[in-house]
Formats: structure tokens, sequence, C-alpha cells
């Protein structure tokens, strides 16, 4: 009986262990990459090597501190180190492979880019900056010709659009037209389609690559027959559990700043501690954002409404250091508990902003079919925005986050928000 006592116990412990070895591999794999992420991009060809080292450095470290002060990995630290080493070599080897495979000639797939307009020169942009995923074997611009059947007779060689595809071991094609009235061949791609050819759209082919929406390529009826967009009731029900959890877990463990954060905000400048601001939140209902003040009290006095800008002057001291660490966001758990925001989803804007950017931005709207989030994809891929092309390619990340929303992808925001908040980048 106490044999079976003592194996049980051995059992939970191990199982405790590797948990708390796999969350602080993780944890450190964040903060790796997000460090590794401001390096120039001349030393990107590099950066696995230095950000698995930086890793193992950080993982090691914690490790080492764990089993010092309350004895954890007692009989397995030289196997974790061990899985720790295999890990790394392992992180190297898969991403070495997964940069460097479709460089080898005949794995890369080959591609053809067919249509017309802006959108042409675009999508053949976006295949030359695929960093060797792709290679782009031909453009046919249907402005200079007229793509049915005899006009591609003038490129095929007489032949079939789809013989000559696989005649030139073409496997990909991407349709990208500004104007498809008259011009799109339909008849010559729905052949290619059926032999088996892939053929992609520029929209998705776009979004496979930047992980963000084409906005300028969609039309209404794109959002009503693509995949996605589909956030079930289920699914909101487990995203308010994971807000009420995140949020009260933030405030629990930051309580203990408050008081100082307060204190020296009081001796920094006058005016109150916590600033409140209305904001547009899901389906365009207006509710007030709670933020620590991170700007003198009169900052919009004479000027009105105005985006933050680079070495704002209306920002404090101690404003800089808050807006820098996103402490100043801390509040606004509140309006989380409170149902009013999310702890990911699209940053909430200002009225004044929203009414000019919905006027100004195609789809603008569509962003607040979700509650806007403390944090998301946009915050942690675009930096600060301030003008109105900012405010577009956020709407690209903002879309594609509702796009493709899950519970994982929020969990993976919130990862990364914290490589962000570690390095203090992105906020002004």
């Amino acid at each position: 009986m106490l044999n079976a006592l003592g194996t049980d116990a051995d059992h939970a412990r191990l199982v405790t262990e590797f948990s708390v070895f796999c969350g602080v591999v993780l944890f450190a794999s964040v903060l790796a990459n997000a460090f590794v992420s401001k390096r120039k991009n001349s030393e990107k060809e590099y950066d696995i090597f230095f950000s698995t080292g930086l890793l193992m450095l950080i993982a090691t470290s914690i490790l080492l501190m764990l089993n010092q002060t309350v004895g954890m990995f007692g009989r397995n630290a030289h196997q974790m180190l061990v899985v720790l080493c295999c890990f790394g070599l392992f992180r190297c080897g898969v991403e070495v492979l997964s940069q460097y495979w479709l460089y080898l000639p005949f794995l890369a797939p080959m591609v053809l880019v067919i249509g017309n307009g802006a959108q042409l020169s675009q999508a053949e942009d976006l295949v030359l900056r695929s960093n060797g995923r792709f290679r782009l074997k031909k453009v046919v611009d249907c402005s200079d010709l007229t793509c049915d059947q005899n006009g591609l007779y003038a490129i095929t060689n007489g032949k079939q659009l789809h013989e000559y595809l696989r005649r030139e071991r073409i496997n990909k094609v991407i349709v990208s037209f500004s104007e498809r009235r008259g011009a799109f061949p339909v008849d010559e791609i729905l052949q290619c389609r059926m032999s088996g050819i892939e053929v992609i759209d520029a929209v998705t082919f776009y979004e496979s690559m930047n992980k963000k929406l084409f906005i300028e390529n969609i039309t209404p009826s794109w959002f009503i027959f693509s995949s996605g967009f589909r956030i079930s009731t289920m699914l909101r029900f487990f995203k308010r559990l994971l807000d009420i959890g995140g949020a009260l877990f933030g405030l629990v463990v930051c309580l203990p700043l408050f008081p100082l954060v307060a204190l020296l905000i009081k001796l920094d400048s006058s005016g109150p501690i916590f600033f409140r601001q209305v904001r547009v939140g899901e389906g365009d209902r207006l509710f007030t954002i709670f933020k620590l003040r991170s700007m003198r009290q009169d900052a919009e006095v004479g000027t009105g409404a105005v985006w933050a800008s680079k070495d704002d002057p209306r920002i404090t001291k101690l404003g800089a250091f808050l807006r820098k660490s996103r402490l100043d966001e801390l509040p606004q758990l509140i309006n989380v508990l409170r149902g009013e925001m999310s702890l990911v989803g699209p940053r909430p804007e200002r009225p004044e902003f929203v009414k000019d950017l919905k006027q100004e931005i195609p789809f603008y709207s569509e962003r607040h079919y979700m509650k806007p989030g403390v944090t998301g994809w946009a915050q942690v891929r675009y930096p600060y925005g301030a003008s109105l092309q900012d405010a577009v390619e956020k709407l690209r990340y903002d879309l594609y986050y509702i796009k493709n929303y899950s519970l994982l992808f929020d969990v993976w925001v919130i990862l990364l928000t914290i490589g962000v908040v570690v390095f203090r980048k992105g906020a002004r």
C-alpha cells in the first residue's frame, strides 16, 4: 500500500515538473522571439540560431533557479537539461528546413499570375517577395490582350492553357483582376482547375503570405461566401470565460503595483490618476474606457481629438514609461470584466476618428462585429498607428483576426503581447 502511494506521489511530481518545464520553455520562446524581432533585417538569416541560444539561456536560468529555491527537478535535473538541448537542436532543424526546403528547384511551386490593373502587379510582387517559396514562371496581363482562348494561344504557342501549364510544370495559377468583366477567361481557368492545377485568387494568396487581408480587392460578396467569420455562441462563451479568468488574474497580479503607480502619477503631474474616454465598442456601441493617465490634463485643449505622435509633448515623463510598458492599459481589465471589452480584439477607437475612418476606408465598420481588445493581432504585428494609412494596415490585421478567430489564436496573441510588453515595443 505504501509502495503504491509512493508510486502515485512520484508520478504526480513528475507530471507537475514536466508541466512546469513546458511552461518555462514556452515562456522563454516568447521572450526570445520578441527580442529577436527587434534585430535589423540584415541579421534575419541568423535569427533562428540567436533566438534558440537566447531561449536556452533564459530557460536554463529559470530551471536552475527553481531547482535551487524550491528543489524542483531534483532527481530529473540532468534529464530536463538533455531534453532542453534536444528541443533546441530540433527547433533549429525544423526552422532551417521550413525556411530553405522550398528553395530546392524541384520543390518550390511554379506560378503563373494572370490578371489586369494594379492588382496584377501587386500579386506579381508578392510572388517575387516570397523568399523562394514560389517561383514566378509567367505573368499574363489581360489589359494588353484579349484573354479568351484565341488570345491565350499567342502565349501558349497554340496550346490550351491547361496543357501549356502542364508542359511548363506550372502547378499554381494566381488570378488577380482589378476588373473581371469581359476580361476574365472563365472557360480556360475552369479547365485548369478541373485538370488538377491549383487556382487561387489574389486575396487568398495575399492572406496566406502576410497573415492579413487584401482589403483593396475585397467585395461584400467575398465576405458572404468566404470561409471563416464563423464565431458560434459556444465559441463566444469560452472566449468570455477566458476573458474573465485572464482579467481577474491580471488584476490580482498587478494590484500591488497600483498604489505605487498612482503615487508616481500624482507626483509627476497634476490631474486625476485614471483617464476616462469614450470609445466605440462592439456593434458601434459607445462605452467609457479606463486607463492610467499618461498625458497632461489639458492635452487636447485647443486641438480637440488628435492621434498621439512620436515624442508627443503632451505625454508626461512617467506617461512615456507607462505607455511603452503598456501599464497604462491595465485598468482596461475592468472594462473586460464589465463585458465592454475582451482580452484580445481590435483596438477600440474614439468616435471622432471612427466617423472619418468609415468614410475613408472600406469595410472599416466590420471590425466592430467583435468586442474591442486590451491587445490584438494588429497591436502585436504592427506598430502604433497615427495616420490614415496606419489605420488601413491595422484593419487588414483586425479583419484577419476576426476571419480566423479561435481560442488558440487568442492565447497566441496574449503570449506575443508578453514579449511586446517586456521589450516595450510599438506604443507611443
